[in-house]
C-alpha cells in the first residue's frame, strides 16, 4: 500500500463518500444475492428475465426482497474499514454510496457503524456512474470517493481527493491521470495459480482414484486398452468433482465464512470474485462431460451426471438433513468405484460396493464428529447449515466406528467367499488384510477423539505417513496372496 497525502489542517472537512462493492467489500452483494436466491429457492430465478426487463434497479430490488443476505458475514476490506474508522474516530463525515440495493446498502451500514447517510438503488433508479455523481452533488456538494472501478472514473474526476481501492492498473493509471490529487491507494493483491489451485481444490482429486479400485480388484490393469479408459475416467470425475467444489463453496459462503478454516476457502475469503466461480462452475462441468461423452460408454456418462445432480442437491439440500448427509457422502464415493466399473467394463463387485459403503460411511461420520467437536469446544448449540447438535458427540462417534467395523467384517466375508479362489493363488493370506484395516480403522478414529482429524479424513492419510505405510502393508499383502 503506498503511503498517503496527509488532508493539510486548514482544508474544510469534506465528506468522504464509499463505495460498498469491490471497495468496502471484496465481493459485488448482488452476486451473492443471487447464490442466496438460488440455493433457497431457485425457482424464482425463472422470474429474472422478466424482472431484468424492468430495468436493473428493480431487478436489484426483487432479488433482494426474495434473498437474504447475511451482511454480517461478507468479506470486509480490513485495510480500508481500518482507513474508515480513523477517518470516522477524527470527525469526518462518511457516506455509503453504492449501486447496491437500498436494503443491502442499510443493513451494512447499521452492522458497521460508521455511516451517517448512506444513498443507494431505490425506487427504479440504479445508483450508479453519474446518477451517483449527480446524487452525490446534490446531498454533498463537495466530496472524496473511494472506489475501485471504471464505473467511478466520473464521481473522482468531480470529487476533490481520489481513494482507489483494488482496482486494475488501468483503472488506477486513469484515476491518476485525470489531475485530481490521489489520497490514498490500497493495492490489490492478484489472485496467483495457488488461489486458482484452491478454488479447484485439486488436493481432493487423490478421492477420483477410487475409479481405479475395479480395474485392480478384477486383476485386467495389463490389459490393453483398460488402463488408458481408467485414467479417462479419473479425469472426468476430477473435473465434474472440482465443478461441484465451487458450486458448493459458492452456496456455502456464509456457512463458511463463520468456520475457522473453511473461511480462508477463496470464494469466502474475496481472494476470487464471485463472478470467476459462477463462470468457472459450467465451465469444469462441460469439460467432463466432453471427456465422458466423447471416449467413454455412455453408461459412465450417465452416471456421472448422477454424481453431479447428487452433489448439488447435497449442496442445495441434503447436508443439513441429518444421518441423510453422511449417507450421501458415502454413496458419492462408492459411485466412484462403481463408476470406474462401467469404464472399463468390468463387472461390479457387490463385495466390493458393500465394503466402501461402509468403510465411507464410517469416514464421513468421522469429518461430522470434527465438526460437533468444534461445537462443544465453542460452547455452540449447533452448527449453521448443518443438522447436527453439540450433544450429538457421542452417538456421531458410536455409529462411525461400528460402520468402520463392519466394513472390515464384509472384507472378512468377502475372503471366503467362492470370488476370491478365481483371482487369487493364496487367498488364505488375504486374512492379514483384516488386522491391517482394523488398526487403520481404529486408529484414525482415536486420533478423530483426540482433535487430531479436523479435516476430510481422507486428506488426512494423504498426509499421515503411518496410512502411507498401512497402504503399502496392504499392496503387499494382495501381491502375496497373488
Amino acid at each position: 500500500m503506498q503511503p498517503h497525502a496527509p488532508i493539510p489542517d486548514d482544508a474544510p472537512d469534506v465528506p468522504l463518500a464509499v463505495d460498498l462493492d469491490g471497495t468496502l467489500v471484496r465481493t459485488d452483494t448482488l452476486h451473492e444475492n443471487l447464490l442466496v436466491l438460488f440455493k433457497h429457492a431457485p425457482w424464482l430465478l425463472l422470474l429474472a428475465p422478466l424482472w431484468v426487463l424492468r430495468g436493473k434497479a428493480f431487478f436489484k430490488a426483487e432479488v433482494a426482497r426474495r434473498a437474504r443476505l447475511d451482511v454480517t458475514a461478507l468479506p470486509y476490506n480490513e485495510e480500508v474499514l481500518a482507513f474508515l474508522r480513523e477517518e470516522h474516530a477524527r470527525g469526518r463525515r462518511l457516506i455509503l454510496a453504492t449501486a447496491a440495493d437500498r436494503r443491502i446498502a442499510d443493513a451494512v451500514a447499521a452492522h458497521l457503524g460508521l455511516f451517517s447517510d448512506v444513498l443507494a438503488s431505490e425506487a427504479g433508479v440504479n445508483l450508479s456512474g453519474t446518477r451517483k455523481l449527480a446524487r452525490l452533488r446534490e446531498v454533498l456538494g463537495t466530496f472524496d470517493y473511494a472506489g475501485n472501478d471504471a464505473v467511478d472514473l466520473p464521481l473522482w474526476r468531480e470529487s476533490r481527493q481520489v481513494v482507489v481501492v483494488h482496482a486494475t492498473a488501468g483503472v488506477l493509471l486513469q484515476a491518476r491521470g485525470m489531475g485530481r490529487p490521489v489520497h490514498r491507494v490500497f493495492e490489490a493483491k492478484p489472485a496467483g495459480l495457488r488461489v486458482w489451485v484452491r478454488a479447484l481444490r485439486v488436493h481432493q482429486w487423490a478421492k477420483n482414484a477410487l475409479v481405479f479400485v475395479p480395474l485392480l480388484a478384477a486383476h485386467k490393469a495389463t490389459q490393453a486398452g483398460m488402463a488408458p479408459r481408467a485414467v479417462l475416467a479419473f479425469v472426468a470425475f476430477s473435473l465434474c468433482a472440482s465443478s461441484v467444489y465451487v458450486l458448493n463453496d459458492l452456496l456455502d459462503l456464509a456457512s463458511d465464512r463463520r468456520h475457522p478454516t473453511k473461511s480462508k476457502r477463496p470464494f469466502a475469503s474475496g481472494d476470487l470474485p464471485v463472478r470467476a466461480g459462477i463462470v468457472l462452475a459450467p465451465v469444469l462441468l462441460g469439460l467432463a462431460a466432453v471427456v465422458a461423452l466423447g471416449t467413454l460408454p455412455l453408461s459412465f456418462a450417465a452416471l456421472l451426471g448422477v454424481y453431479w445432480v447428487l452433489t448439488l442437491a447435497y449442496s442445495l439440500r441434503l447436508k443439513q438433513v441429518v444421518m441423510l448427509d453422511v449417507l450421501v457422502l458415502a454413496g458419492l464415493y462408492t459411485v466412484r468405484i462403481f463408476g470406474g466399473a462401467l469404464a472399463v467394463g468390468v463387472p461390479t463387485s457387490s463385495w466390493l460396493l458393500m465394503f466402501s459403503t461402509f468403510l465411507f460411511l464410517s469416514l464421513a461420520l468421522l469429518k461430522r464428529l470434527s465438526e460437533v467437536r468444534r461445537l462443544r469446544q465453542s460452547n455452540e448449540v449447533s452448527a449453521h447449515g448443518r443438522g447436527y447438535l453439540a450433544q450429538d458427540y457421542e452417538l456421531v462417534a458410536s455409529l462411525g466406528t461400528a460402520a468402520g467395523q463392519v466394513s472390515v467384517l464384509v472384507l472378512a466375508l468377502y475372503i471366503t467367499s467362492k470370488e476370491v479362489t478365481a483371482l487369487y493363488v493364496h487367498p488364505e493370506r488375504l486374512w492379514l488384510l483384516c488386522p491391517v484395516m482394523l488398526y487403520w480403522v481404529g486408529r484414525i478414529w482415536v486420533l478423530a477423539h483426540r482433535g487430531l482429524v479436523n479435516e476430510d479424513p481422507l486428506v488426512f492419510a494423504l498426509r499421515d505417513r503411518v496410512s502411507y505405510v498401512v497402504g503399502l502393508v496392504a499392496a503387499l499383502v494382495l501381491w502375496v496372496a497373488t
